[in-house]
């Protein structure tokens, strides 16, 4: 009896151990940033709530109001064991889709800003899915400019894009990391409601080539980074002489974060041709007048400080500039944008914001200036 007694429990004791050794199960987690931002400019400007450029305008007309679709919504998943690595997917969605008739921006249309699933090996990384390009990796600090980053227009590369990228890095106190990217191609052109077609980019039927070169120090969770990437990049021309012509689209970028105790910098650099697939380059110029690339160079900084534990003050500028040779009639020829923002960020889910950000694009002409306020308030979960 005593012996049957101990058969039994052994046979108990089997599945509670393997329970207690049960790998770690996927998790879901739903985040968001609901942001109201009022806002104020001093002339007329592309976008009144989340301006890039000041149109052309004599009579220097301006105007204020308020807006929630900044607003963002997120689902993340992890889960432990995806072949043989962790697994990393995440939707991020805001309402900077558009407005319809009625409403306007009262009404804002939902919009998917980046969908991508990561699987993470020791020292190698596999990424699909919508994301930033590998060329434009870094955004500045922005409470005012959600929908679309600070500096957008203004030398900041950002647009997300459909791409596999696979990643490699070695190093542990000096680390060294090697990128590849195969992205969509696109031309940024506008397209229908309902139906599109290809544009510029997509009928060349061959997709966008990037890489980075990424050099990291101090830790892993704030770390410091300089990179150099390229881009390489195929459009078909648009006028009758050019149409059945190859052009190309091609850029090289310098980026880096620079953190020393409490500051932060932050900045990218750009040179290359044909970029407006790519956030706007070029001030979203991708032609000149006689169907040839629009050359351009531009780039912003920022410098971020940290008060105390609730407090970040800061302040960049960023610059667009086309080649003046290149720039199609009635067409831009420089974009120049500074700002100053203040953020506060107490114990608990509020957020609050300021900043102040002065516009001056430049036109055959003349340059036209404009100053944008916005009031940051809101909450995240």
């Amino acid at each position: 009896m005593r012996r049957l007694l101990s058969l039994l429990c052994v046979a108990c004791a089997i599945p509670v151990a393997a329970w207690a050794q049960e790998t770690p199960r996927r998790t879901v987690e739903f985040t968001g940033l609901v942001l109201l931002n009022a806002f104020y400019n001093t002339a007329r400007v592309n976008n009144s709530d989340v301006p890039q450029t000041v149109l052309v305008d004599t009579l220097s007309v301006g105007g204020g109001g308020a807006a929630i679709r900044q607003t963002r919504l997120g689902v993340l998943l992890t889960d432990p064991d995806v072949l043989g690595g962790s697994f990393t997917g995440e939707v991020d969605v805001d309402f900077f889709g558009g407005q319809p008739p009625a409403g306007g921006r009262t009404f804002p249309v939902a919009r998917l800003r980046r969908a991508v699933g990561t699987v993470s090996w020791r020292h190698a990384q596999l990424l699909i899915g919508q994301e930033t390009p590998l060329v434009a990796s870094r955004e500045p600090r922005s409470l005012a400019s959600v929908g679309f980053p600070d500096f957008a227009g203004a030398g900041n590369l950002w647009l997300w894009i459909p791409q596999s990228r696979v990643t490699l890095e070695t190093g542990y106190t000096l680390r060294l990391t090697v990128q590849g990217a195969v992205l969509a191609p696109t031309a940024a052109t506008p397209q229908a409601t309902f139906f599109t077609q290809p544009d510029s980019a997509e009928r060349t039927g061959r997709p966008y080539l990037q890489g980075r070169i990424r050099l990291g120090w101090g830790s892993t969770d704030d770390p410091s980074e300089i990179a150099v990437s390229g881009h390489q990049g195929w459009l078909r021309g648009l006028d009758t002489l050019s149409r059945d012509s190859l052009l190309t689209s091609q850029a090289i970028t310098v980026d880096a974060r620079i953190k020393v105790g409490a500051i932060e910098l932050l900045g990218e650099g750009f040179l290359g041709k044909a970029l407006a697939g790519l956030g706007g380059g070029g001030i979203g110029q991708n032609f000149s007048g006689g169907g040839a690339p629009v050359r351009t160079k531009g780039g912003w900084g920022q410098m971020n400080l940290k008060l105390r534990q609730a407090w970040l003050a800061g302040w960049g500028c960023g610059i667009d500039d086309p080649d003046d040779a290149d720039v199609p009639a009635n067409g831009m020829f420089q974009n120049f944008v500074c700002e100053v923002h203040l953020q506060w960020r107490p114990p608990g889910p509020m957020v609050f914001g300021f900043e102040y950000r002065r516009l001056q694009t430049r036109y055959q002409s003349g340059d036209f200036v404009a100053s944008h306020l916005n009031a940051a308030a809101g909450f995240r979960f």
